[in-house]
């Protein structure tokens, strides 16, 4: 009997032991846990000089609103997309296109009208059928000719305005100066230039492009540039190559 005792108590003994051991490792593991120094993941967030610009926003939502845009200049952002009209005794020439407003083109704002276009060509002024075009009536500096472009629709009495999307409400060639003049000269006559940006690009060539990459800076980029086409490969965000497409 006296030796089956010591025999349990000593078995009692080790499972104690083995169980206070295994509490003791959890215990020390989580008070490491708990005051081990976490390593935050590091990197490095670089603006760039474009990430600086401030651009200014009207956030229309009424005619009142964009009508304070009479009497002023506005340099187009969104180039390549939309197209524009003459207008003439208070009424868009529909059956006239006069062109294609193409980046940081100015325009003289003589006032915003509405009109409904006909059916042949609403589908071209990104707007939904059976709705009220919104017209910003312009000049271009040093002419006469007066022509209109679709800044917005009216749908169900909601208005929708592209104001802020369509336009640089100040000098772009101030807001961007850092480009130089090399690059600006070149975006003037909507000509692609090596070294540009993809930035640039999009300004001397238009919105309209397409690309099978997302990392922008390095990725080759099919620019549309109302129907003479080119790709453009940029590496570290400069153009290294410039070629007609089809």
């Amino acid at each position: 009997m006296e030796t089956g005792k010591k025999i349990a108590i000593g078995c009692t003994a080790a499972v104690v032991l083995a169980v206070g051991g295994r509490l003791g490792m959890i215990a020390y593991q989580r008070h490491q846990a708990a005051t081990a120094v976490v390593e935050k993941p590091t990197f490095e967030w670089k603006l760039t000089d474009d990430d600086m610009v401030h651009l200014k926003h009207l956030y229309p939502s009424t005619m009142k609103d964009a009508k304070d845009l009479v009497g002023k200049r506005a340099w187009i952002s969104a180039g390549g997309q939309m197209e524009y009209f003459p207008y003439a005794g208070k009424q868009v020439q529909w059956g006239k296109k006069a062109g294609t407003l193409l980046g940081a083109q100015p325009m003289d704002i003589k006032d915003m009208i509405t009109q409904r276009p006909p059916k042949s060509v609403i589908a071209t002024q990104r707007i939904p059928a059976d709705s009220t075009a919104i017209m910003a009536v312009f000049t271009n500096p040093d002419e006469k000719a007066t022509y209109a472009a679709t800044v917005g629709y009216i749908e169900n009495g909601q208005y929708t305005f592209y104001l802020d999307e369509m336009f640089f409400y100040d000098d772009p060639h101030t807001l961007y100066k850092h480009w130089g003049a090399e690059n600006w000269a070149a975006i003037d006559k909507h000509e692609a230039r090596l070294g540009m940006s993809e930035n640039m690009m999009m300004m001397a060539l238009g919105q309209v492009s397409q690309s099978g990459s997302q990392k922008k800076g390095d990725r080759t980029v099919h620019y549309y540039n109302l129907g003479k086409p080119y790709d453009v490969t940029f590496v570290s965000d400069k153009a290294t190559k410039i070629e007609p497409s089809k």
